[in-house]
Parts: structure tokens; sequence; C-alpha cells
């Protein structure tokens, strides 16, 4: 029998079980539209949702290093979580850092690039440690 107290598990079991059927990273720098160059030289082709591609063909974040969290769908081919599970991060000087976007004026944070939703001004690039809370 379920306890009332032992729900709160739910929201979060899809997540769960997506990350316990064998998700991978990934780590390298952009290499061409929608090719991440890997460490050992390997080319892999990537392939996600709408807003990770988004945050890919970002131009301000063309020259950093990535890590895609997601799974190989073929030796040369990359799937990348979807955004809302936080799979895309940058490192710079030793640090993870999770992608963010945020509106100064609105104080609105978005997980993809583009135009903040209330005052239409563009995001900022807020690159964030993954330990902070997301608000």
């Amino acid at each position: 029998m379920i306890r009332r107290r032992e729900l709160w598990v739910l929201p979060w079991l899809p997540a769960a079980v997506l990350r316990a059927q064998g998700a991978e990273a990934v780590r390298g720098r952009v290499a061409g539209d929608m090719k991440l160059r890997l460490a050992d030289g390997r080319v892999v082709a990537l392939s996600g949702d709408t807003d990770s591609t988004g945050v890919l063909r970002d131009e301000r974040l063309a020259r950093e290093e990535f890590e895609l969290r997601g799974r190989f769908t073929a030796p040369d081919s990359f799937s990348i979580d979807p955004i809302h599970l936080r799979a895309i991060f940058v490192w710079r000087g030793g640090k993870k850092f999770v992608v963010t976007y945020w509106c100064d004026v609105c104080a609105i944070r978005a997980w993809t690039p583009g135009k903040c939703q209330c005052c239409q001004d563009e995001m900022a690039l807020d690159l964030r440690d993954p330990a902070l809370k997301e608000t």
C-alpha cells in the first residue's frame, strides 16, 4: 500500500528511469552544425529537442567545451536528453556550469536562448553552478 507521504517521488520517477537506462555523457567542442568533436578526435553528430539545439547553436557558446548527457544511437551519433533534464553543461576554468539565460529587467530565467517572454529583450547568457537552486 502506498502512503500519501511516499507520492512525492512520482514527479521525479521518469527522469530517474531515463538516467538508469544507460544515460551517458560526451564532452567536446562544437565542430560545425550539430556536431561535437571529442577529445579523442572523433566527430559525433548530435540530435535533440528544439531547445537543446538552440543552445548548441548560440554564438555566445561557439568556443566553449560542452558536456552533454544523453545516449549514443550509433557509434557516431549522440542523442541529447530533453532540455528539462538539464543535459547541457559548459566547462570553464576546470569547473562545470549549467547553461541558462537570464533577463535582468524581469528576473526571469530560461534554459534556451531567445527573447524574454515578458519584456521581449534578448536574454543574457548566465552560466551557473549546477549545485545552485534553479530559481
